[in-house]
């Protein structure tokens, strides 16, 4: 959806705002963002350093081994001027890949490409809980609504700024918080496989985000693929399921999180 000025610049200060909010209610100082040099990990940190100031915003870059492209996280980091560190998630994840597969055997495609982002989690996880941080979540609409995304690796974070805008609102809002176009336009990629989503996923972001907004797909086997893998991917986005004992609890739960509906 191509958003006017006006909507875009309320956008943006709603979204500041409820930004903060959230690092408040958590007593966080500091933002931990995972930065990939793609237009949302950009995007969230340009975001952070609005509502956090340059200062306590860390930018976190997680290659496997060499990342051909880890010079544009580099650039984005810089130009933000916001602390910056490298970790080569490679040994840790050959090291779990090597230790589970003498218990089950050789892992399956999915949990080859799955294990890296659950690694990188483990990383942002464990640099916000030493430096008082809270690790913002970096995934968009586009991916999530056809779920796109590794349980408890990307699905994760403290909240999710972009979760309700897709690829193209992102980009609109990057460029609104004066990020350059070689940050927002670089093609979307995991940094694994070495083929960009769209690829992967055989239909463009940009067909998935009118069929999101209007309801309209052209192709009708397009269509229907991108309705099963939302049907289908739906457990990765619940929170997760807690058995009702039904016994009391007495003490107040602000979160209502043991509320269970009668």
């Amino acid at each position: 959806m191509q958003l006017e000025e006006d909507a875009l610049k309320n956008l943006c200060t709603r979204l500041e705002g409820w930004c903060g909010d959230r690092m408040a209610a958590m007593g966080a100082k500091r933002a931990v963002i995972g930065i990939s040099g793609g237009k949302d990990s950009s995007v969230v940190a340009a975001l952070a350093v609005r509502v956090c100031g340059r200062d306590n915003v860390i930018g976190v870059m997680m290659p496997r081994g060499d990342q051909a492209d880890i010079d544009v996280a580099r650039a984005l980091c810089k130009d933000l001027g916001i602390v910056s560190h490298e970790v080569n998630i490679g040994p840790a994840a050959d090291a779990l890949t090597a230790a589970v597969t003498t218990v089950v055997g050789p892992l399956s495609r999915q949990s080859q490409l799955n294990l890296p982002p659950r690694v990188r989690m483990t990383v942002l996880y464990a640099i916000a809980q030493s430096l008082d941080g809270a690790v913002w979540n970096t995934s968009n609409l586009s991916e999530d609504w056809v779920g796109y995304a590794t349980i408890y690796g990307d699905t994760t974070g403290a909240f999710s700024p972009l979760a309700t805008l897709t690829t193209d609102e992102v980009i609109q809002l990057g460029r609104h918080l004066g990020l350059s176009d070689r940050f927002v336009e670089k093609p979307p990629a995991d940094g694994l496989t070495g083929k960009t989503d769209e690829d992967i996923l055989g239909f463009s972001y940009a067909v998935l985000n009118r069929y999101i907004r209007t309801g309209r797909c052209d192709d009708p086997a397009v269509q229907a693929t991108i309705d099963r893998l939302h049907r289908t991917s739906r457990f990765k986005f619940k929170p997760i399921d807690m058995f009702d004992s039904r016994l009391p609890i007495a003490a107040e739960d602000m979160a209502g999180v043991y509320r269970f509906e009668k």
